[in-house]
């Protein structure tokens, strides 16, 4: 591993939005008006609305202005829809408690599957959408039903806000057919680390090169920040997980993605190294987020070369543009070797 220069790093501070809205209903519940008094004891503009999916006066000149202002406004509501979707390959369902993110990762599948609704939305009726993951559970018993929690959102970057993550870690601790998992670029987890969890709960986290972290993930930790907090949630006995994604193919990847195994081998506490997980997750994007990034993110140095890449058929026949085929084995073989080399007992999940 190559020798760093010390960087004296600002740390990453918990997300304070510039403005949020309010469903009348939201009130209703002990989480909303809790949300209320933090909103108000922190000075912050409020303004009601009459529904979480329809905001329609964010303030901005330009498009792109209404982006960036649209990242700093968290919106509060009452999540209606109930049935959970599929949540492959990761879990059987994703468990809806926050939708969006304040990251500004210019990769992001959220920039197309949000559309015109980039802002952070948290849903207060956290007993009703738990009452109907525990149906799950009981329709899918004795298999074990695992849901994930951040499919469309990183619940660690609001966590202190909104208290939902512990409701799911102590509910999914009692259920023996149940399991949590959840995926973050945030190193807020110190409301986490004293919970009752009984294993139940895979806390992973998102990392990737330096030089991806650097050029494509603005608003988010420092890597050194996520390494920390995942050496405390393996001290609190929560079993760990890194996600390695996406993964870019780039001058020089070989020793970006190598360095990033050696690094973490050199920082985890030894004990964090046990029941260790990774998940694969090459590049990929549809014409419709090459366009939408491009215009969000002008400058970005993310290669989105239609004629460099395979099409690919997703599930419900959209297409998305991955790596060519030799490019992929490439990338798989390379990092496998690496983390099998660094972690010889993790457990790779999948590439994809």
């Amino acid at each position: 591993m190559k020798v760093r220069p010390k960087r004296t790093l600002r740390p990453t501070k918990p997300f304070v939005p510039d403005l949020v809205y309010f469903e009348p209903d939201a009130l209703d519940y002990s989480k909303g008006q809790k949300i209320m008094e933090w909103v108000k004891s922190n000075d912050i503009p409020l303004r009601m609305t009459t529904s979480h999916n329809r905001i329609t006066n964010l303030p901005g000149e330009t498009d792109l202005e209404k982006y960036k202002n649209a990242k700093r406004t968290l919106v509060v509501g009452v999540r209606k829809t109930l049935e959970f979707d599929q949540s492959k390959p990761s879990a059987e369902y994703a468990i809806p408690i926050s939708t969006g993110c304040m990251g500004h990762c210019h990769y992001c599948y959220l920039q197309t599957t949000l559309g015109a609704k980039p802002y952070v939305r948290v849903y207060v009726n956290t007993d009703e959408i738990l009452a109907s993951a525990k149906r799950y559970i009981e329709e899918r018993k004795p298999e074990i039903t695992r849901f994930e929690a951040a499919c469309t959102s990183d619940p660690v970057g609001i966590e202190h806000i909104t208290g939902s993550l512990a409701d799911l870690i102590t509910f999914m601790a009692d259920e023996e057919f149940g399991r949590l998992r959840f995926v973050t670029k945030f190193h807020h987890v110190d409301p986490l680390l004293g919970l009752k969890h009984n294993g139940h709960t895979r806390i992973r986290f998102s990392v990737n090169s330096d030089y991806v972290i650097r050029q494509f993930e603005p608003s988010t930790s420092h890597f050194e920040e996520r390494i920390e907090a995942a050496g405390k949630v393996a001290h609190a006995g929560y079993p760990l997980g890194f996600i390695i994604a996406p993964i870019i193919w780039y001058d020089g990847w070989e020793e970006g993605y190598a360095d990033l195994l050696a690094r973490l081998e050199k920082t985890l506490p030894k004990d964090a190294t046990k029941d260790l997980t990774f998940e694969l997750i090459q590049h990929r994007f549809t014409k419709t987020a090459k366009s939408v990034i491009e215009q969000r993110y002008p400058k970005t140095k993310l290669e989105m070369d239609i004629e460099k890449r395979k099409k690919k058929w997703g599930r419900w026949g959209q297409s998305k543009y991955v790596y060519p085929d030799e490019q992929q084995t490439a990338l798989r073989e390379f990092i496998t070797e690496r983390i099998f080399e660094h972690f010889p007992s993790a457990n790779i999940d999948y590439f994809t």
